[in-house]
């Protein structure tokens, strides 16, 4: 059974099998030669998505016109665009590099991973991203464009680019930057007028709606959305045998990589503990007092020497003995083997975000196994006694220290291949629905089923000569989107999953789009899964499966629980990905009467004429059922229906309400249904509501009176029989109530196919708070879907599925 891990803690969960009882967008491309590494995924020539709003470049030109600095009204400069879970007690002024500082710069002599000093917000896992993205040039050149400057065309606006769920959206922002005492809060440069760095963390916290947003997270976020990717988590204790071949394939294929070091509180960097904002800043102000105190005889007014002082945040991370931190998150920066004392041994160079606080162990920077290398390979390591927050570390110790490591692929294939492969690329989004279809984990057998479906067809196996299995080897990738932007409403990330059955050929839903029913899962195993669910923003896996059709199914591990995602499907060799969707459409339409000439020129009667004195009916002949539909309504003849106490009743009761005329109105129609369903004991309601029968005759009504007749009645009546049976069905506790997710074979059952979005349409205009339908929004759905069914089908003539109407019908 699936089993909740939270990203702290996550442990691999051993496999199990399911319990037995008696808006798409897909989009394929591939990658491979020479630039292999920069197209599957990543799509660098793209262009960026287009927007409403004014591009960077109508902006950029509109200030030069009029002589005027950008100021942003998306993100101004204020509290709102720093802070939303508290107010802040003391008063940042937000200040444009010239202002902070003489001769401001955007880069100087280029970005690289010495330029990024953590300031007080606790995204030390954002900027570990970074000092690996200053590794790969034409990944940096796509997310910082390098036509940006502070002395020529500059009119106080720049812009970034980021990949936001399938799209490379353009983030433009202004050059206020928030200070305190004339110094950067946030992220830095080295160097004081180098402005790069914290112009790029703006832009990401405008992506997310405020700089506290990017508060706590994973390294792997902030790389997916710099390149694209897809990224592979690892806890090193559970690491495969040869996790140090995967890293320097990593390396070596521009790869961004990532590693951290849980507290003893299980805390690690992968999530957003809750703190106080106001003890925060107030740490930081004293900071920087102090910081500032330490140097009280330089007076720096109005130099660019004046050093850019790294505040060391200590809200989550505790300093180790041996240098290291826990709870923070580190940039692998290399991967390489030198010769020691005539043994080879092999090292992993990481990266601190602040810029300083380094591992003081066995090669460290100062470290005496530094006395023993040449002077040659000094260089080509890139070995420097300098405290920058990188260093060198044995592998041995990283394994032993390290207890996370995230790696962001360019290409799924670059760890596990020498060779740089063509992959198919499929991307499909979609949506849980509380109600709907958010039916959590296997673990909830009467709701899982109804969760989103994509269909998978592996159609080719590997190209492995070594590899006597005939297997396709591929990789989903399950994110959940926008929970970090909507933190202010009280989001958080949702602990998500998938499993992946196998549709076998002699099943009838093979070769189908139609989604699984409840059944399929009760006595079918997965065939694969993700190892545990986790709340993290997106959970990936590697699998080897047979050719064949698959369905996977993307779930939240708790029902209920609404939000959008992106899931993405990468395949060695062909394949194909879609959502399973049902076509519209119904078992056995019945024409309807319209007032519009063009209908009334094609009218077909269907409502039941008097046959005799004692109101024997009959039907006219209805359309017959196509063989390729597995379900049909039938109603019973006009010959065979035998006279009931209920019919004597029911028809007394009409005359009595109705009048001479036989034709009621909405009020009078509300009388003789809740009068009749009064009859039915074993029923819990409490009748029709007006509103409702105001929509049954508005249907209903064939003459545009506003009232209905007899036969129309008991037409109406007929289908409301047949469904208060179905709906009794589904209320199993008799509460008068049925559950919403029921509503998809209740649906069904009626002689209706709908698609996911009709669902979701339904569920949000019937369910109440507790996701339940009551019989009178459950008969007044029926009484619309049958209706539009008929009026559509009225309105086809030739059967094509599609109708052109004018104003009046």
């Amino acid at each position: 059974m699936p089993s909740a891990i939270n990203a702290a803690v996550a442990q691999q969960t051993a496999a199990g099998s399911v319990p037995s009882t008696t808006l798409s967008t897909t989009t394929e491309g591939a990658g491979g030669g020479t630039g292999g590494i920069y197209s599957a995924i990543i799509s660098r020539n793209q262009p960026i998505i287009k927007v409403k709003e004014k591009t960077y470049e109508e902006l950029h030109k509109q200030c030069l016109e009029k002589n005027v600095l950008y100021e942003d009204p998306d993100f101004p400069p204020n509290e709102s665009s720093l802070f939303y879970s508290q107010k802040i007690p003391i008063k940042f002024e937000w200040k444009r590099p010239h202002e902070i500082c003489e001769n401001p710069r955007f880069i100087i002599g280029g970005a690289n991973r010495t330029d990024i000093c953590q300031g007080e917000l606790g995204d030390c896992w954002f900027l570990a991203a970074i000092a690996c993205l200053t590794l790969n040039k034409k990944l940096l050149c796509r997310v910082i464009p390098h036509d940006q400057s502070f002395i020529q065309n500059y009119a106080g606006i720049f812009h970034f680019q980021f990949w936001r769920y399938g799209d490379w959206v353009d983030v433009v922002i202004d050059d206020c930057l928030p200070t305190y005492n004339n110094q950067l809060v946030f992220t830095k440069s080295s160097q004081r007028n180098e402005f790069w760095s914290a112009l790029l963390e703006k832009a990401y916290a405008k992506l997310h709606g405020s700089y506290e947003a990017l508060k706590g997270g994973n390294t792997t976020e902030a790389m997916e959305d710099f390149t694209g990717g897809v990224t592979e988590f690892y806890e090193i204790k559970d690491a495969p045998k040869d996790i140090y071949k995967i890293m320097k394939h990593a390396i070596d294929r521009g790869s961004l990589m990532a590693s951290s070091i849980d507290d003893n509180l299980g805390f690690s960097y992968g999530s957003a503990p809750r703190s106080d904002i106001g003890e925060l800043i107030a740490r930081m102000v004293k900071n920087l007092e102090n910081a500032q105190m330490s140097h009280p005889t330089v007076d720096y007014q109005g130099t660019d020497d004046r050093p850019a002082w790294t505040i060391m945040p200590m809200q989550y991370e505790t300093r180790m003995s041996c240098g290291l931190v826990k709870g923070h998150a580190y940039s692998v920066t290399a991967v390489e083997e030198t010769t020691f004392k005539g043994e080879k041994i092999r090292l992993v160079r990481l990266r601190n975000p602040w810029g300083q606080v380094e591992w003081n162990g066995p090669w460290s920077d100062k470290s005496e196994e530094w006395n023993f290398i040449n002077e040659a390979e000094k260089i080509r390591l890139q070995h420097k006694i300098v405290e920058d927050g990188e260093f060198w570390i044995s592998f041995e110790d990283f394994m032993r220290h390290f207890t996370k490591l995230e790696i962001c692929n360019l290409t799924p294939d670059t760890l596990e291949a020498d060779k740089l492969k063509t992959w198919t690329v499929s991307v499909n989004e979609g949506r849980w629905v509380r109600g709907c279809s958010a039916g959590g984990c296997r673990n909830y057998p009467d709701t899982f089923w109804t969760n989103p479906q994509y269909r998978l067809k592996l159609l080719e196996e590997d190209d492995d000569p070594e590899d006597e299995e005939v297997i396709c080897s591929f990789l989903v990738a399950l994110m959940q989107k926008n929970r970090r932007k909507e933190r202010k409403l009280g989001a958080n990330l949702y602990t998500i999953g998938f499993a992946i059955y196998e549709v076998l050929v002699l099943d009838f839903m093979h070769g189908t789009k139609h989604h699984l029913q409840k059944d399929f899962f009760l006595y079918n195993a997965s065939k694969a899964r993700s190892k545990t669910y986790i709340n993290m923003r997106e959970i990936s896996e590697r699998f080897r499966l047979p050719p064949s059709e698959y369905v996977v199914i993307p779930s939240t591990y708790e029902p209920h629980q609404e939000g959008e995602f992106i899931l993405r499907v990468f395949s060695e060799k062909r394949s194909h990905s879609e959502q399973a969707e049902n076509m519209i459409e119904a078992d056995r339409p019945s024409p309807i009467i319209f007032v519009s000439d063009r209908a009334n020129s094609n009218k077909e009667l269907t409502a039941d004429e008097d046959a005799a004195k004692d109101g024997e009916k009959i039907h006219t002949d209805e359309k017959k059922v196509s063989a390729a539909r597995c379900v049909s309504f039938q109603r019973p003849s006009a010959k065979t229906r035998e006279r009931s106490e209920e019919e004597k009743q029911f028809r007394n009761i009409f005359r009595q309400i109705a009048g001479d005329d036989m034709e009621i109105n909405a009020e009078e129609l509300r009388n003789v249904l809740n009068n009749v369903v009064k009859k039915h004991k074993d029923l819990k309601t409490e009748g029709f509501e007006l509103e409702s029968c105001r929509s049954m005759i508005a249907l209903m009504d064939t003459d545009g009176s506003g009232k209905i007749n007899f036969d129309e009645f008991r037409h109406l009546w007929d289908k409301i029989k047949s469904w208060q049976k179905i709906f009794k069905r589904y209320d199993t506790d008799h509460s008068g109530t049925i559950n919403s997710y029921e509503m998809r074979n209740a649906v069904n059952d009626a002689g209706f196919r709908l698609n996911n979005q009709l669902y979701d349409i339904i569920t949000m205009r019937y369910a109440d708070k507790n996701m339940n339908i009551d019989f009178d929004s459950f008969i007044c759905c029926f009484v619309r879907l049958d209706a539009m069914f008929r009026a559509f089908h009225a309105f086809d003539k030739d059967g094509d599925g599609i109708i052109k109407l004018n104003v009046l019908e």
